[in-house]
């Protein structure tokens, strides 16, 4: 028979799990179930989810990926050259989304020669830019009402925009937000929409 010996112990088996990391595990996961479900509301209830129907957006937004609209932004603001933005053709709610770059802001004018396009009588971009194919009604100078925003595609030529007679300028109370996210199929597809 053995005998326990008595006395100091130094080596005691320490439990792996212990109340504290219990604790810490829990804090975290609700952490991290409140930021999931923050997001939703505030995607739910500020913002749209839509898709990017064609490939006029290309490189940046590609066919098919879908995208995260603030609608929020535009409430109290205007929309800025650069911004892309989500609207309806002429406010028809049939109509599909429609996802563009503003190019041109109200009071300003518009137009394209040679395949360049002129805002306020300057050059659009730079001279890596593509010309433009088709200058459609921006053939004459427009000049922008109070309320109208010139868009084009970032692929101008494999685009419907502000250039087609059938959606012109855009109206503001036509544009539904400001896109700022875009997602795809892999991880690699994700970013703010620049």
């Amino acid at each position: 028979m053995r005998r326990r010996r008595k006395g100091l112990r130094f080596y005691h088996k320490k439990k792996l799990i212990t109340a504290a990391l219990l604790r810490e595990i829990f804090s975290w996961f609700v952490c991290v179930f409140l930021a999931v479900f923050l997001a939703f509301m505030l995607t739910w209830f500020v913002g749209l989810r839509t898709s990017v129907i064609g490939f006029s957006m290309e490189p940046g937004l590609i066919n098919g990926e879908e995208i995260l609209v603030n609608r929020f932004s535009y409430q109290f603001s205007q929309p800025r050259a650069g911004d892309v933005v989500v609207f309806l053709p002429n406010g028809n709610q049939n109509a599909h989304y429609y996802v563009k770059r503003v190019v041109a802001l109200p009071g300003q004018t518009v137009q394209i020669r040679n395949g360049i396009l002129y805002v306020d009588e300057k050059r659009y971009g730079d001279d890596s830019m593509d010309l433009i194919a088709s200058a459609g009604i921006a053939e004459n100078e427009i000049t922008l009402e109070a309320d109208e925003f010139f868009v084009l595609g970032d692929n101008f030529n494999d685009s419907e925009d502000s250039r087609s007679a059938n959606i012109g300028p855009v109206r503001k109370g036509t544009i539904v937000g400001r896109a700022w996210f875009h997602f795809g199929e892999s991880l690699s597809d994700w970013g703010l929409v620049e």
